[in-house]
């Protein structure tokens, strides 16, 4: 049957966004805004939600390209404060390596870096009270290494040995420490909003001091958990800082599948009635001031803040992925924002702080530190191969009393 439409009226088409570039092709930034460091005024952290309505649709920055600080986002660290940055960035970054390395030589299954968001963790971990609870989602290992967490721990998890104290029950890299304010990592995107929401809530309802903040990838942010936590945020005034990592592709899929080339991901708080910032995620000390804001937001009783962090995955998603296949070769080193780890190195070096046989040196002694806790962690077991924990482990930690069908099967298996 032909196809008649009424006067006017044309045929639908489906809209599907597509990346600026794909493989073979130039880099293409352009579609995202880049402000200028020192452009963007530090609001009152009291400041109410309807006069930062500007906010989503800014970028905070702090570096300028010569490393020096502009405007009045600059934290105002001490020299000791950005070495001890600089060093768990450059430890984070020394420990991917490796575990990478160790991956392809088939001791772990699975390994997943974040080369190129170092500071989105490591920033915000040192801006955050100690006690304060993260919820991460699994490219922010900064988190630990910046709260001194045993990298020999952490390996003992990818490599599911005998000191894994998770007893081989986790995917490499889904780390778990209570100890460290660490809330374990889930492969089912988007629950840590709502637990991290939800864990805030009940600090809040104890009369405790502690905050909340959580991490959730651009992709993710189109999952409902996502604005089921905006809505109780918003409404209880949780006292949660929700962090969205906007590396720019959530596995294959650019940021545009998720609604990133309608509007900025901060700018969704708005209809939630929520401040929110935009913020250079390759600036220690832009993320580090902005995650204090919104901290200090927080501990007044004032709520939550949406913090979208913007930055490049410069690696694939995962050892699993070959990023050539779906975006440009050397997009990574064409990213405007640069990288984490050289931005600070080279404020510090500004500021008269350091310098290049320093920072030669950090690195030799980061890199051969690595690798002894390596050797401590692969001589407990690997993948396949070294001791095991005890078959019986299966039915620990399940029940807080071991109902006694659980009882009959573990006698059954000891026995057998």
């Amino acid at each position: 049957m032909k196809n008649t439409y009424p006067k006017n009226h044309v045929p639908l088409s489906l809209h599907v966004p597509v990346p600026a570039a794909r493989p073979g092709q130039a880099p293409d930034f352009s579609g995202i805004l880049f402000e200028g460091p020192g452009a963007c005024p530090r609001p009152a952290f009291d400041t109410n939600a309807s006069a930062m309505r500007d906010y989503p649709f800014r970028l905070i920055r702090v570096l300028n390209d010569a490393g020096v600080p502009e405007g009045d986002w600059n934290p105002q660290l001490q020299p000791d404060t950005l070495r001890r940055g600089l060093r768990a960035m450059m430890l984070t970054r020394a420990y991917d390596e490796r575990m990478v390395r160790v991956q392809r030589q088939g001791k772990s299954s699975f390994y997943m870096k974040s080369t190129g968001e170092e500071a989105v963790a490591v920033a915000a971990a040192m801006a955050l009270d100690r006690d304060d609870m993260c919820f991460p989602t699994y490219r922010q290992q900064g988190l630990l290494v910046a709260r001194d967490w045993p990298l020999r721990d952490m390996m003992n998890q990818v490599y599911s040995n005998s000191g894994d104290r998770l007893k081989g029950r986790q995917m490499p890299v889904f780390y778990s420490s209570r100890e460290a304010g660490f809330f374990s990592i889930s492969g089912n995107l988007g629950t840590q909003y709502s637990q991290a929401v939800g864990w805030a809530m009940a600090s809040a309802a104890c009369n405790d001091s502690r905050i909340a903040s959580a991490w959730i990838g651009d992709g993710a942010t189109a999952e409902g958990d996502f604005h089921y936590a905006l809505t109780f945020a918003s409404v209880y005034r949780a006292p949660v800082v929700l962090n969205i990592v906007n590396n720019q592709w959530a596995i294959s899929s650019f940021a545009g599948i998720a609604g990133g080339n309608e509007t900025t991901f901060a700018a969704r708080a708005l209809a939630y009635g929520l401040p929110a910032l935009r913020v250079d995620g390759n600036d220690f000390l832009a993320v580090y001031s902005a995650t204090q804001w919104a901290a200090e937001r927080a501990r007044a009783n004032l709520g939550a803040t949406v913090v979208e962090l913007v930055t490049y995955r410069a690696d694939g998603h995962s050892t699993s992925d070959d990023p050539a296949r779906y975006r440009a070769a050397d997009e990574a080193s064409a990213w405007p924002l640069g990288d984490p780890i050289a931005r600070l190195r080279d404020h510090l070096v500004a500021m008269g702080e350091w310098d290049a046989d320093r920072h030669l040196a950090l690195q030799e002694e980061l890199v051969e530190h690595v690798r002894e806790e390596g050797r401590a962690s692969e001589a407990l077991g690997t993948l396949g191969q070294g001791p095991q924990h005890d078959r019986a482990s299966m039915f620990d930690d399940v029940y807080k009393d071991m109902p006694a069908h659980l009882q009959k099967q573990r006698a059954q298996m000891l026995e057998g």
